[in-house]
């Protein structure tokens, strides 16, 4: 073992996952009781330390997929938050990141083993720390990325329909937004494809189902919603 950088104090790195998903009309974040010292029993996201041998986006993502099951999921970084006094127990540098799935597509069995719940992003507890922040700061990322990229399908199940997509915008941006210009603009976009199919969960009439085509996003390079 070297001795290089041994006049330096030892700073610990973490990656803390701020994941978000859509149901019943609320955007909502995985969050849960922290179950170790410091902090024990606070409202927290879940993350780790990162390991000697790997990089902090493969501990993001193996602390995704310890949580999740899931693979391939959509992950950017938010940043690094380092204030000095973060975590009272040692100087943790974390890197947050945020990710987005399918609440239906993540094993409520699973959940339950991690004791995490989805919450309403707009009713979130005091939190350990500064997640709380994490989740502001991420939350404003996704919504300067949804006007520029298709996100949202992210979120969504594969066949959805255009009051759905209209609730997950409003609830990302928390606002609401006019439905005849949004359904206009969205009718635009040719990555939007209408089926045949018709969802009468809400109506007797019913409202026709939708898709996302990501071989027809690709090619098309004026995407702004």
């Amino acid at each position: 073992m070297t001795t290089y950088y041994s006049e330096y104090s030892k700073v610990y790195v973490s990656v803390d996952c701020i994941i978000f998903g859509f149901d019943e009309g609320q955007l909502r974040v995985l969050i849960g009781k922290r179950q170790l010292d410091p902090g024990r029993g606070e409202w927290s996201l879940y993350g780790g330390f990162v390991g000697t041998n790997e990089s902090i986006d493969d501990a993001a993502n193996r602390t995704l997929f310890e949580l999740t099951g899931l693979r391939n999921l959509y992950m950017r970084q938010v940043g690094a938050f380092g204030s000095i006094d973060r975590d009272p127990g040692e100087r943790v540098v974390s890197i947050a990141y945020y990710a987005l799935i399918n609440v239906k597509d993540y094993d409520d069995e699973l959940r339950k083993h991690h004791g995490v719940e989805w919450v309403n992003i707009k009713d979130l507890p005091p939190m350990y720390s500064d997640h709380r922040d994490m989740i502001r700061r991420a939350r404003k990322m996704m919504q300067e990325k949804i006007k520029t990229e298709p996100i949202s399908f992210r979120l969504l199940p594969s066949l959805f329909t255009l009051t759905q997509l209209q609730r997950l915008y409003e609830a990302v941006n928390g606002e609401e937004v006019d439905k005849r210009n949004f359904r206009k603009r969205v009718k635009e976009m040719e990555f939007i494809e209408k089926t045949e199919l018709i969802d009468k969960t809400g109506s007797k009439r019913g409202a026709y189902l939708y898709r996302f085509n990501s071989n027809t996003y690709y090619e098309d390079p004026n995407f702004k919603l």
